[in-house]
């Protein structure tokens, strides 16, 4: 049970497992005291004999603050550290002095004006509201804490108003900072590039600035809004593990600071590099969420906390906790050479594989027969498709198969007829060349004119036939960044106003297509963010396919998310993007740990692979409830060697599939055993692919033996059915 607790100046919150609490020194700063294990008493003297000596430094000599855990810093006042929040006044001073002025408590868990937020339906959260203002700048601060009873995470936002006379401009805003009275943290992020998104990273904190950003006006495949501080020797299941991420979609900032005192600064929040935001007098300012959780039972007890509430306070609407349809998609089939009757025939031997759904990628609308035109021009190409989409997605659901659409709404082509009319449509800079990517634009989404457009355009085609999917993509970085609309004092505010109106629109259709499943897509992976989840419960999660690179892809995504929302497919061999050749099982165990599909044409398939497939698809349909739901569990990290291991375990620890794939293959290489975890120990387990019967216990002490077959990229897969009675082997 989550609860709030105010005494004497010391706010605690804690649910039956963590306790987060903070104090207001005698001046009405907040000072952070403790995040971690839950502490039962509530009066206890011990942050007031730490806090003792330092507030009696910081007293006799303003520059000591420096010395201070504070939990919302501002810069220019005795702090020199980094702030949570700078600002510049309308007479170019840039100090702010936050005095404690009250605080409110609610069992309802808040929205955040435009933005996405976690939400509790169940009642299940208490939430604190913090007030502070700055006397001189008139500028009132608000914090938001919430704590929840299903998952040890604590939500933070910041709520900005200038109530005082005079604009302030905004220079830094930060959903969270925490400060931690030592320095002996490792830092974990994910990172990478575009086909090698999430790549897990791990380094020792040093002196000065670290982190991860993103000012590419997504939250990027360069670096991913979380990231988290461990202590050395934490690994998969022992060790304390602190997680940061945010929920928004486009430039963020995640970084330690380690100061002169050896004290660790962790914040999170917007990307203050090319950003400053005017608040006139009387206008409010809400930072972006952040999910802050806490693990002693190292990384996988923390990516159980954050895959928890993806799932119930992230995800909405119909397929929140509903089945995904096995989808068939043309893209690898086909790219852009398609008519009507071929997109028929893929879709028709992906129905008599046992697909569930088929999609239409890139180039059914303008005259697109390349990516050099047409996006913004949503209009069906009849030349292809000469029943319109209306008569495909009829033929489709003839067939017995849901019908999705692909769309890239965010983008124009100089070549389409939006462009022609509108050329001041896309973000852009006076007298400056229009720098192009992939052939196109981005509009500029800060605009009305241009979110009305694209709802509309994208609201016209799911009206004019029965659509079931949408996937969602951008394919390129935002540069340069400038609206036509915006005086030159508001341009820096360009990046953020532009996720304003994304959201906005996104909101807006998916509340107008209720029953449409839509996927985030942006060239893969460079938008999987918490932000994006709240109005599409899966994602893309690279534009890599290969079954090797999708194992260290999908891995280093689970540190934060779910397998439900991990968008996985089985593709073709030799991969398009390695050339490798991996077997067709392997391609499919992999792709099961996430939202199971095919990106190829099954045609290519001989006779004994296209009964494989069959065979393969009728399988994780039997186990798809677990393989998607279930409690996913990283067993070996092939960023520590050359196997990787993961599990699915039900809730109610009666089955559990478990995968291993060997990426390298060495010579005379020992016999190994893997261990399992998150099983009930007297349980007894039949492990169907061994006619083995094992105790939980005995398969998570000794383990299972990992017998490959020979060559790299070779999977295992051992499916365990809890027995009732029975010998403990056989």
């Amino acid at each position: 049970m989550s609860e709030i607790i105010v005494q004497n100046g010391l706010f605690h919150l804690r649910n039956g497992r963590m306790s987060y609490f903070f104090r207001l020194t005698g001046d009405g700063l907040p000072a952070h005291v403790y995040w971690g294990e839950r502490l039962e008493r509530l009066d206890s003297p011990l942050d007031r004999l730490f806090f003792e000596s330092r507030e009696s430094d910081y007293c006799h000599n303003t520059l000591e603050l420096e010395k201070l855990p504070q939990e919302y810093p501002t810069w220019g006042h005795g702090d020199l550290r980094r702030g949570a929040l700078e600002v510049t006044a309308a007479d170019g001073s840039t100090a702010v002095d936050l005095c404690c002025e009250g605080y409110s408590i609610t069992a309802e868990k808040p929205t955040l004006a435009g933005l996405p937020a976690t939400f509790d339906r169940e009642g299940g959260s208490r939430t604190l509201s913090v007030a502070y203002a700055d006397a001189v700048t008139g500028l009132r601060v608000t914090l938001l804490y919430t704590v929840f009873d299903d998952c040890d995470v604590i939500a933070r936002s910041a709520r900005v108003e200038n109530a005082g006379p005079r604009a302030v401009s905004l220079e830094r805003v930060m959903s969270a900072s925490v400060d931690l009275i030592d320095d002996r943290w490792e830092l974990i992020t994910l990172s990478g590039a575009w086909a090698r998104e999430r790549m897990i990273d791990r380094r020792p904190l040093k002196p000065g600035f670290q982190g991860v950003d993103s000012a590419r006006g997504a939250s990027s495949a360069q670096n991913n809004p979380f990231m988290a501080l461990v202590r050395p020797g934490t690994d998969e299941f022992r060790g304390e593990a602190y997680g940061f991420a945010l929920m928004y979609s486009g430039n963020f900032t995640a970084l330690a600071e380690v100061g002169m005192y050896r004290m660790t600064r962790a914040q999170i929040g917007l990307n203050d590099a090319h950003f400053r935001w005017l608040l006139e007098p009387g206008e409010t300012f809400t930072a972006p969420e952040a999910l802050l959780a806490w693990s002693n039972t190292g990384l996988n007890g923390m990516s159980a906390q954050y895959h928890t509430l993806v799932r119930r306070h992230v995800v909405r609407g119909r397929y929140a906790q509903a089945q995904r349809p096995f989808l068939l998609n043309n893209w690898e089939a086909t790219t852009f050479n398609f008519d009507e009757e071929k997109i028929l025939q893929i879709a028709r031997r992906g129905r008599e594989a046992g697909l569930e759904m088929f999609v239409l990628d890139d180039g059914w609308f303008g005259h697109r027969d390349d990516d050099h035109s047409s996006l913004g021009d949503w209009t069906v190409n009849l030349k292809k498709l000469p029943h319109g989409m209306n008569g495909l997605a009829d033929r489709i659901h003839w067939m017995g198969l849901k019908f999705g659409l692909w769309f890239e709404p965010e983008m124009v082509s100089p070549d389409s007829e939006l462009y022609r009319a509108h050329p001041d449509w896309c973000l852009h800079q006076p007298d400056r060349t229009r720098t192009e990517g992939r052939w196109q634009l981005t509009l500029d989404m800060s605009r009305a004119d241009v979110c009305e457009y694209v709802e509309n355009a994208v609201a016209a085609i799911l009206d004019s036939a029965a659509i079931d999917y949408v996937k969602w993509d951008m394919n390129r970085d935002m540069s340069p960044v400038g609206s036509a609309l915006l005086p030159p004092e508001r341009q820096a505010e360009t990046a953020h106003r532009y996720m304003l109106g994304l959201y906005s629109v996104l909101e807006h259709l998916t509340a107008r297509f209720p029953n449409v499943l839509f996927e985030s897509c942006a060239s893969g992976g460079n938008r999987f963010d918490l932000g994006m989840m709240y109005y599409m419960p899966q994602a893309w999660c690279s534009d890599n396919t290969d079954a090797g690179s999708r194992v260290l892809i999908q891995y280093g995504t689970s540190l934060v998310f779910p397998q439900s929302t991990m968008g996985a497919h089985v593709s073709h061999a030799p991969n398009w993007q390695t050339g490798r050749m991996s077997p067709l099982r392997t391609r499919v165990d992999v792709a099961m740990w996430g939202t199971f599909g095919y990106e190829m044409d099954l045609a290519e398939l001989d006779a004994d692979q296209l009964a494989e497939t069959r065979a393969d698809i009728a399988w994780v349909k039997a186990h798809r409830d677990l393989l998607l739901y279930g409690d996913s569990i990283r067993l070996l990290s092939p960023f520590e060697g050359d196997t990787a291991a993961w599990m699915v375990v039900a809730p109610d620890r009666s089955a559990a599939v478990v995968t291993a794939v060997r990426l390298l293959a060495h010579a005379n290489e020992r016999r190994e055993r893997l261990r399992l975890a998150g099983l009930a120990p007297e349980t007894r387990y039949r492990v169907e692919e061994l006619d083995v019967v094992l105790t939980g216990q005995e398969l998570m002490r000794f383990g299972l033996p990992l017998r490959f077959a020979p060559g790299d990229d070779q999977s295992l897969r051992f499916t365990l059915v809890a027995e009732q009675g029975g010998d403990s082997c056989q």
